[in-house]
């Protein structure tokens, strides 16, 4: 498998917006109980979505880019037996996002994914 240039990292605006003016972010209640922050490849990104975020709106998608994280982004198995990228050792530094769109989910879990996810 090669590494993506970017994977993404769903967020809600109220537990993202204080990262912008500290420059850094550390996720949300699930990666803290997790022990490491959440991503997901542009491939996986709709059906995460779905399955965790149905009829939520106030959501942020943060496009970080992999080559910004080092040795803490590790490939895991997870559902299915896909490889999901999952960040360790802390907090996400904010110079690793390239960029950061809103998203809402309706009810059945469907959603409009900005353009640039790639």
């Amino acid at each position: 498998m090669s590494t993506p240039e970017l994977i993404y990292k769903i967020a809600t605006e109220a537990s993202y917006a204080p990262a912008r003016q500290s420059g850094s972010y550390s996720g949300m209640p699930i990666d803290a109980a997790d022990g490491y922050m959440h991503f997901s490849t542009a491939a996986q990104l709709r059906e995460t979505l779905r399955l965790h975020f149905p009829g939520q709106t106030g959501l942020v998608i943060l496009a970080v880019r992999t080559a910004d994280l080092g040795p803490d982004l590790v490939w895991e198995a997870s559902r299915g037996g896909a490889l999901f990228p999952h960040l360790y050792g802390g907090a996400l530094k904010t110079s690793a996002i390239a960029w950061e769109a809103p998203v809402s989910v309706d009810a059945d879990g469907s959603c409009e994914l900005p353009e640039a996810v790639r």
